[in-house]
């Protein structure tokens, strides 16, 4: 994660960009949280510290405006080694949204276009854990996931087929902290994406074939029932920071002072 921070540093100028509005952000009180994953030196859960989430996921629209300020993040410029050829793909050209929306999520984004998309708000993608917390909470209650009705909920929306077109953001009911758009929208890249799954026995970290998708996530995984979570590290888990994919977006987080 270092070595992507420098890449960072080294290809983007910041260009004095301001701050967005703060209603873009959240604040999501810190608490004690036990994560579904599986952490060593965090077995009975850990504190997370009060930081600001964006209520919605990046939008096209939006992240067209990063590109237009910062040219080489636009599609056909971007070095090979920070997006892949399918980068901004859904577009109709490297400034044109064509039929992509500009309130739908941005997609087909790489994990360095989303870290340097954050910078360029000072801001930052969120971690894992911070994703996890803030996605844990329902509309009335800051942790819901011991409830079946809000896992048949969730299971539910990532059993709709994936083909149609991405909803707008926004239309999504709010959680207790305000954020929208959690779970049924899109996948959402976070800053360690790449340090979430580990195999219990360190002598097969170099066969990532066989700890690929569902069947390896439950690997690192105290909470076998939470599908969703499952899921979602299996397919951060099998992708490389450079990747992209059509139902992959991102948020932004901020510290606070």
């Amino acid at each position: 994660m270092a070595r992507r921070a420098a890449v960072l540093l080294a290809l983007l100028p910041l260009c004095g960009q301001a701050a967005p509005p703060g209603d873009r952000y959240v604040t999501v009180p810190g608490g004690a949280f036990r994560s579904a994953l599986r952490y060593e030196d965090a077995a009975d859960g850990t504190t997370v510290a009060p930081y600001r989430l964006m209520r919605r996921p990046v939008t096209n629209a939006e992240f067209l405006a990063f590109v237009r300020a910062h040219p080489e993040w636009q599609r056909g410029r971007a070095a090979v080694v920070l997006a892949e050829p399918r980068y901004l793909s859904q577009w109709s050209g490297p400034l044109s949204l064509g039929d992509a929306r500009p309130d739908q999520p941005v997609t087909w984004v790489s994990w360095f276009a989303a870290a340097a998309y954050c910078a360029a708000q000072s801001a930052r993608l969120p971690t894992w854990t911070e994703w996890e917390y803030a996605a844990a909470a329902d509309e009335t209650r800051r942790d819901a996931r011991e409830d079946p009705a809000w896992r048949e909920r969730i299971l539910s929306w990532y059993a709709q087929p994936s083909t149609g077109a991405l909803r707008a953001v926004g239309g999504q009911p709010p959680n207790v902290y305000g954020v929208q758009g959690l779970h049924g929208l899109v996948w959402e890249w976070v800053d360690d994406a790449s340090a979430l799954l580990v195999s219990a026995d360190n002598r097969e970290q170099g066969a990532a074939d066989k700890l690929r998708f569902c069947g390896a996530a439950a690997l690192s995984t105290d909470d076998r029932e939470n599908y969703a979570t499952l899921m979602r590290v299996a397919l951060l888990s099998s992708v490389q920071a450079a990747d992209a994919t059509g139902n992959l977006g991102f948020r932004c987080a901020k510290d606070l002072p």
